[in-house]
């Protein structure tokens, strides 16, 4: 992982986010008064992110998981493949909550979600991801937010639980870029920048 660039992210988000969200809202519809839950607040963005890398993940054919781009075409060389760009996204999924407590969820061994062959076994366990890290967001709360927490960074990242949550929301920006730029390599438009069919 890029760690500084991740952390960037982080921070853009953290920016970004009301501005993003205002500009988002209809006019007619109502603002929401007083503090929002943290958990509610991370798993939206969580929600947003999960669905635009899983509709990217499930627009490759599945003959082009293993693609990567061609040492030829730049610096290519040792790349991920898209199903591993997806796997990898799978894993650290898990890996960010590694150590929490996850009430009613399971985490997944990586070296099990690294063996799998299909499309449909890799897509399905990317979901499963997802529902783990929902999960873990959910044990969030305004007391226990900026807790120090169980993280695989260096203790001078003073890792908290909403800043944990952050990342591995970042993470999933980080690779849905790579991911989109691969679809797009194959003359796929990704569902997420499809213009809405007219009526």
């Amino acid at each position: 992982m890029h760690v500084r660039r991740m952390m960037c992210a982080v921070i853009c988000i953290a920016l970004a986010v009301p501005a993003i969200l205002s500009a988002q809202t209809p006019a007619a519809q109502a603002t929401p008064s007083g503090p929002i839950a943290p958990a509610d607040s991370l798993n939206g963005l969580m929600n947003a992110l999960g669905y635009e890398v899983v509709g990217a993940a499930e627009a490759m054919p599945a003959d082009k998981y293993d693609f990567a781009p061609a040492a030829t075409m730049g610096e290519f060389k040792g790349v991920r493949t898209f199903g591993a760009q997806v796997k990898h996204l799978a894993e650290s999924n898990y890996e960010f909550f590694h150590g929490w407590t996850v009430p009613g969820a399971t985490a997944v061994d990586p070296k099990t979600i690294e063996a799998l062959k299909t499309k449909d076994d890799i897509v399905k366990a990317l979901k499963d991801s997802y529902t783990y890290a929902h999960a873990a967001i959910s044990t969030i709360t305004t007391d226990n937010a900026w807790n120090a927490g169980p993280s695989f960074l260096p203790p001078q990242f003073k890792m908290t639980k909403a800043s944990t949550a952050a990342f591995c929301i970042a993470h999933s920006m980080d690779h849905y870029g790579q991911m989109v730029e691969y679809l797009r390599m194959n003359g796929i438009i990704p569902p997420a920048s499809r213009q809405p069919q007219s009526m």
